[in-house]
């Protein structure tokens, strides 16, 4: 069965995000890995039935030890920030996403146990699904009318919450058509390919948006 998360992105979006998470795991890997492997390393070396390895009962400090203990995790953590900033500031959940198509604008609201999504220039709305036409932006609004909630397709990226009197606003890309499960929190997606009409059923293909 394929992957559905985010680890399969269908976005640009999703794609940044799943780039930042390999990124951060593969820089603590450089750290968990050696530490792993050194603890069995000394455990093995340092067993009672080894009479190789030298005791020194009044042994206290080492600068070359403090100098690795304290220098890796500071470049660990420094790398680990310096990935979070550039990526928090590149995928600004505000900032528009380029694209030679028309975007496409939403007003999302959640209410008690259900989404309303709102189509404000083709006058039309849905409830618990949101069709959409593959390649557009698409240019969120969101609020809640009830509690606060979260809006957050994984393949498609950035959870966002919706809180009562406040707006959001959220820019999103499907690249591919498909139907992409939401969290549990949210509705389904589905991505249409991209035609004159983003409501309707499309039955052409490889036409630009209208």
């Amino acid at each position: 069965m394929p992957a559905r998360g985010i680890l399969d992105p269908h976005g640009p979006v999703g794609g940044s995000e799943r780039l930042i998470l390999l990124n951060a795991t593969a820089i603590m890997l450089v750290v968990v890995v050696p530490v792993i492997v050194l603890t069995i390393a000394f455990a093995w070396w340092y067993r009672a039935s080894n009479s190789a390895p030298d005791y020194r009962p009044d042994w206290v400090y080492s600068g070359r030890v403090e100098l690795v203990v304290w220098a890796i995790p500071a470049m660990v953590v420094i790398l680990l920030a310096g990935v979070a900033w550039i990526g928090s500031h590149d995928l600004d959940p505000a900032a528009k996403l380029e694209s030679p198509d028309k975007p496409l604008r939403i007003e999302a609201v959640s209410l008690d146990w259900k989404w309303l999504f709102i189509y404000p220039d083709q006058h039309v709305a849905m409830v618990n699904q949101l069709i959409v036409p593959a390649g557009a932006p698409l240019e969120f609004t969101l609020t809640s009318a009830t509690v606060m909630n979260a809006f957050f397709v994984p393949q498609l990226g950035t959870q966002i919450y919706t809180m009562p009197g406040m707006t959001t606003h959220l820019n999103l890309l499907a690249d591919q058509t498909g139907d992409y499960p939401a969290s549990p929190r949210t509705s389904a997606a589905t991505v249409l390919p991209t035609c004159g009409s983003c409501c309707t059923p499309c039955r052409r293909r490889n036409s630009t948006a209208g």
